[in-house]
């Protein structure tokens, strides 16, 4: 393996070892963090796009690619062409997909997530989008709904009954979205769940929703299967959200009920701070959330993947040796250079040509997520 002069081997060398998650045999440290596609059709069948684009990630060289949020619930859509998992009819395309991607030598989770109160009216023929609490979402200028108990077991369920389509379609293992202020998200969060019942009034109520999607979910994919979840280590709200030692809590209570592995973010839309920053340009711009990470990872005995704003090799490095995370994250890099793990690795390339100009994530004026900033380039 390449590497610079006066460096140390043992800087150098983690991001490549292979790591075993579960009973996946990694062939490194690198995950493609889940990513909307913006690549499924209006109906949320997966298209040869949206199969291209993975295949794509497969060959490029990332030891785990975690695909973008997969919709469990019809009530749950938070954005278009977004792929599905709601119905059987789903599983064919899904099928087709994993297939494509062990062929190119991926391995290949999928995120299932309900969009909760960040669910545009628009996309659920005009009702309402449901949450634990009518908390108004000053991002949408949109209150949702509260949600009585009946349909809360529903959706638990539906989580349930989609990582069972996922493992039927050949995904390797599922991943859980508990962060970003989506359903599981603002059932964790003091500032989105004011209920005062089972689901919440308290922080061990406020569990109690994604400890029922984790068991239904369990229950449906089995023992031996690998469950992942994402989760915020901090809210980035000022006023009283989810924080790194609450959330620290909450992986603990995951990680005696069997989880696998754990991914740490932060934020949500109304957050002052956003999730996806722009303008990461320097060293010091980079792994935005490695503290949290590092706490996460001093106190869980499972596997804790970081994402959030890592570009150079060298950072990545420090973050596996500084014990931030046992995997490293990587989102835009890869909406760029799919082969960038390849490239490190073959050719020694240092750093992502990614500019952080979050062009690709203006969803409502493009096409489909890519490089916008390549394209006007030519």
């Amino acid at each position: 393996m390449r590497g610079s002069k006066g460096r140390s081997p043992l800087l150098l060398n983690m991001l490549f070892e292979p790591f075993t998650l579960s009973n996946l045999r990694l062939k490194n440290r690198i995950v493609r963090s889940a990513t909307y596609e913006k690549r499924a059709d209006e109906d949320g069948f997966v298209t040869e796009s949206y199969i291209k684009f993975y295949e794509d990630l497969a060959r490029g060289g990332s030891g785990l690619i975690i695909t973008g949020f997969t919709l469990v619930h019809p009530g749950g859509r938070a954005v278009k062409k977004m792929a599905s998992l709601h119905s059987e009819m789903y599983v064919e395309g899904m099928r087709r997909l994993t297939e494509r991607v062990h062929e190119a030598g991926g391995v290949i989770a999928v995120q299932l997530v309900h969009g909760g109160r960040q669910s545009p009216p628009l996309l659920l023929g005009g009702a309402l989008p449901a949450a634990p609490s009518p908390v108004p979402d000053p991002s949408s200028g949109v209150t949702p709904r509260e949600m009585t108990d009946p349909e809360i077991w529903e959706i638990i369920d539906a989580f349930g009954e989609a990582a069972r389509r996922a493992r039927d379609s050949g995904f390797d293992a599922v991943q859980i979205h508990g962060a970003h202020g989506y359903l599981i998200s603002s059932f964790l969060s003091p500032h989105t769940n004011r209920r005062d019942d089972y689901w919440g009034g308290d922080e061990v109520r406020r569990f109690h929703f994604l400890e029922e999607v984790y068991k239904a979910v369990r229950k449906s994919v089995g023992s031996e299967y690998p469950v992942l979840i994402k989760l915020n280590g901090d809210d980035l709200l000022p006023q009283a959200g989810l924080h790194p030692e609450e959330s620290l809590r909450i992986a603990r209570r995951l990680e005696r009920l069997g989880i696998d592995a754990m991914e740490i973010s932060g934020g949500m839309r109304e957050s002052p701070i956003r999730t996806i920053r722009p303008n990461i340009l320097k060293p010091g711009d980079e792994a935005y959330f490695r503290e949290i990470g590092g706490l996460f990872k001093k106190h869980l005995k499972v596997p804790v993947i970081l994402t959030g704003g890592m570009r150079s090799r060298k950072i990545m490095e420090d973050v596996l040796r500084k014990k931030q995370a046992d995997l490293i994250g990587l989102s835009r890099p890869l909406i760029r250079e799919p082969d960038f793990p390849r490239f490190m690795l073959e050719t020694g390339k240092e750093r992502a040509d990614c500019i952080s100009c979050n062009k690709c994530t203006n969803y409502l004026e493009i096409d489909k997520v890519e490089c916008v900033a390549l394209l006007e380039k030519g």
